[in-house]
């Protein structure tokens, strides 16, 4: 266990991915099994402790703590994990005569019923050194947050074994834990795992974003131009009874999607967008968030957001594996698979017809749907490749709407930002001359760097006018007030938002000390891009 809380600890303090990859291999190297397989499904997300919950661990912690002083430490520390680690008072006489190894912990935990988890994990809280609690806090309430993600630590196995990390995404789902067959193939003690398990993700070919001179390099009659829609790539694969929606991360989604689900009647994979609506009616983003993240889906929810897939290419049909196959053959053998498809369920991305790059760069600046991203640029003779291959696909988005917006509240940040007030909310003006007010129209955490983030914390601290918690409000009147350029990439109407507007990925672009708050922009601009 302590070995596994060293890696949890090593990785949060280390920025680079090359430096978290070194971590990584040299943990699956030296680590015997079943510990190093049971961290990896940890850091993978795959690890279930069924028993434990947040709101029992904060129980336990006010048993031994004052609870205003755990709330305090939480507020400053920013991380469950770590506040814990630190205040947790371990009972006298409780050491344990050797150290646990993480196999022992994890099968404590996981036998564990609801009456019993809290005094098995009191009892581990006890045992463990203070990373060992740390580590275990983060086993206990999921979600790591150690800057690692599941496809990172499958590149560590990759590289483990001096092999491509499309073959460990393609037998990942096939595996079970704790992987000792995955080790010992990737060590060279046993051959290739066989994996006999049905309908397994693909890894998915990913695009290049159109750099400054890329266009003038390629030849227009090479290409194929698509749209980019504004939902979540999905890979939909059906074999024998077996059906499965992947994320493109290779997550299986089909539990949130059960409409869907069920109307995929095929054998095949398909590579595609997931939206919501209708192929004729296509719902925004916001309606999509609607249905993410969620482990049921009312029958309320499902008639009022269907889902569907817009479909951009065919990995498999039947038995037959398509992905070695020129684009341009897929495309005509994916039309064909679609036409047999349920139509309220799966429609085919269109192609956008062009002559230059000035003709499609027309188009891409004004699509026919308000949930275009841009374009996709797709070469006729390209291979299905995994990964992102320089050269055969680009991507050409919208150029990024902005705003001038006045910071409004300012809230601490986690992990490395949790001495900084980092998480932003900002508003525009709105209301009659003379009697404006700031208008809250969206949050972002990020687009800064890290001297600008220093200068915006100074700001809030140097200006707070309120205290709530760990969430500051900074003055703000026409008179003061700091001026954010906000970029984001689209609007929706919201009915859950004061504003009636709710942005797509809002980021800070510039700080605008330069620009006085009173000169900010107002809602009614905001609103005047929902009618364009």
């Amino acid at each position: 266990m302590e070995r596994f809380a060293e890696l949890l600890d090593r990785l949060v303090l280390t920025p680079s991915r090359n430096g978290k990859l070194r971590l990584l291999i040299d943990y699956f190297r030296n680590v015997e099994d079943p510990d190093r397989g049971l961290a990896l499904a940890a850091i993978a997300g795959d690890l279930t402790i069924a028993a434990v919950k947040p709101a029992m661990l904060r129980a336990l912690v006010a048993e031994r703590v004052d609870p205003l002083l755990f709330g305090y430490s939480y507020d400053y520390v920013g991380d469950l994990a770590e506040t814990v680690s630190l205040i947790w008072p371990a009972s006298p006489n409780t050491k344990a005569d050797r150290p646990l190894s993480l196999a022992e912990v994890v099968e404590r935990l996981q036998k564990a019923s609801r009456s019993d988890a809290p005094k098995i994990i009191a009892g581990l809280l006890d045992q463990g050194s203070i990373p060992a609690r740390f580590a275990i806090t983060k086993l206990v309430t999921g979600g790591l947050r150690i800057g690692v993600s599941a496809r990172l630590a499958k590149q560590a196995l990759a590289d483990l074994g001096s092999m491509a990390i499309s073959e460990i995404e393609e037998l990942w789902h096939g595996l079970n834990q704790p992987y000792t067959e995955l080790f010992a193939w990737l060590e060279g003690r046993a051959p290739k795992p066989q994996s006999r398990a049905k309908a397994l993700f693909r890894p998915v070919m990913l695009a290049n974003p159109i750099g400054d001179g890329d266009l003038e390099k390629l030849d227009p009659a090479e290409y194929a131009a698509e749209w980019k829609w504004d939902g979540i790539r999905v890979q939909a694969v059906c074999e024998g009874d077996l059906r499965r929606l992947y994320s493109r991360t290779g997550d299986d989604v089909s539990g949130a999607f059960p409409d869907l689900a069920d109307a995929m009647d095929f054998e095949g994979a398909l590579d595609g967008e997931l939206l919501v609506g209708s192929p004729s009616a296509t719902g925004t983003f916001s309606d999509l968030q609607q249905r993410l993240n969620r482990k049921s889906v009312s029958d309320a929810m499902l008639k009022r957001y269907p889902a569907f897939m817009r479909c951009y290419d065919l990995l498999q049909a039947g038995g037959e594996d398509l992905r070695a196959l020129p684009f341009l053959e897929r495309r005509a053998r994916l039309a064909n698979f679609v036409d047999t498809l349920n139509p309220s369920r799966f429609d085919l991305s269109p192609l956008v017809a062009f002559d230059d790059w000035h003709q499609l760069e027309a188009k891409r600046s004004g699509p026919p749907h308000p949930i275009i991203e841009g374009v996709m640029l797709k070469r006729w003779d390209s291979p299905y490749l995994p990964g992102r291959p320089k050269g055969p696909w680009f991507k050409w988005k919208r150029d990024p709407h902005t705003i001038d917006a006045v910071l409004i509240y300012a809230q601490r940040g986690h992990g490395k930002r949790s001495s900084f007030y980092s998480d932003y909310t900002f508003g525009v003006w709105s209301g009659p001359e003379g009697a404006e007010e700031l208008v809250p129209v969206g949050k972002a955490y990020f687009g800064f760097t890290d001297e600008e983030l220093r200068q915006i914390d100074k700001y809030v601290r140097d200006n707070t006018v309120e205290r709530f918690g760990p969430v500051r409000s900074v003055r703000a009147d026409r008179d003061s007030g700091l001026v954010l350029e906000i970029a984001f990439d689209g609007l929706a109407r919201s009915t859950r938002h004061k504003s009636g507007v709710a942005m797509r990925f809002p980021r800070i672009s510039r700080l605008r000390w330069d620009k006085p708050a009173a000169e900010a922009d107002r809602l009614e601009t905001l609103k005047a891009l929902l009618d364009e």
